[in-house]
């Protein structure tokens, strides 16, 4: 187990440099000189002239990255050219807003999906099956932009159950920062759930068709401890993947809801950067999203023994 641990967290150093070095090359690479953009068209050369001193584009690639490195390892990711706050606190602050909706979603999506994929699997070709696939290829079929569009307006303007847009932090009043969750939340565990429902029934299908499991049936016991306590804990190591890569996913490409319901994460962060042309801040949020999604599949490789041993005699 602690070699599987070692391998893993080996594999993740020479993956989290080239995710530095892309991220860096993404933003040194953009056509034009990022200081006259910054500055705009007004700027005189000696504007333009200071500004690349003060970010370091007077140097050489190989050095920029360097230093650029150096400061990111030290806990310096810059400071932002519009607010001219530190880059790092910025993109924290934000990057919990969006958290807290992607890992509930995630979670709701999970305990709702999951079960449902598998007694699809159990049930295969009957009614339940063909209502519970059918529903969830609709669900991951629409667009999450329109969802969350379709649902501000039945729940928020029609009802009046849920406020429409805006933001409380759970953390200055808890209660009407759960009302402004609620509709985001709900858009992503109905998107998610379809994409669970389809793996949980394939993986179970998949299980369900092994030698192990016609034995225990000989043996005879009954379909439901077949199911949940022996093909279960199986079928669930594929969907544990899926669920990791959707955390992931919708850590760093959450800008669409976040922009919907006007709420202030990383994701309408970066928007609002790239916007305004706050290259360091932008240079901030994708280095720290490819991280974020980088750190989330190594805990999932790290948790996989436990649904699936036959990973650590590997």
């Amino acid at each position: 187990m602690l070699r599987f641990i070692f391998h893993r967290l080996l594999m993740a150093i020479p993956t989290l440099v080239i995710v530095a070095i892309t991220v860096f090359a993404l933003i040194r690479f953009i056509p034009g000189d990022p200081a006259a953009l910054m500055l705009g068209d007004m700027a005189t050369p000696d504007q333009i002239a200071e500004m690349r001193t003060a970010l370091g584009l007077d140097m050489s690639l190989p050095q920029q990255f360097l230093v650029w490195a150096g400061n990111v390892l030290s806990g310096d990711f810059g400071q932002s050219i519009v607010n001219k706050e530190p880059v790092l606190p910025l993109v924290v602050s934000r990057f919990m807003v969006s958290a807290e909706i992607v890992v509930v979603a995630v979670i709701l999506a999970s305990l709702i999906a999951v079960p449902a994929g598998v007694i699809a699997a159990w049930r295969q070709n009957s009614a339940t099956d063909l209502v519970l696939i059918g529903t969830a290829t609709v669900l991951l079929s629409i667009p999450t932009f329109w969802l969350g569009l379709l649902l501000l307006l039945f729940f928020g303007l029609k009802l009046g159950w849920l406020p429409v847009l805006g933001y409380v932090s759970l953390s200055d009043n808890f209660i009407s920062g759960l009302l402004y969750l609620v509709l985001p939340i709900m858009t992503l565990v109905i998107h998610e759930a379809g994409v669970l429902i389809r793996m949980a029934r394939a993986s179970t299908l998949e299980v369900l068709r092994l030698d192990y499991i016609t034995h225990a049936r000989a043996k005879g016991l009954s379909e439901q401890a077949v199911l949940w306590k022996h093909a279960f804990k199986n079928a669930f190591g594929p969907t544990w993947t899926m669920i990791g890569l959707i955390l992931g996913n919708l850590l760093g490409g959450i800008a669409v809801i976040e922009t919907v319901f006007t709420i202030p994460g990383l994701g309408r962060l970066m928007v609002d950067s790239i916007f305004q042309r706050d290259y360091p801040v932008i240079q901030g949020c994708l280095l720290f999203v490819a991280m974020s999604y980088v750190i989330v599949n190594l805990i999932v490789d790290l948790l996989y023994p436990l649904f699936d041993p036959r990973v650590v005699a590997e």
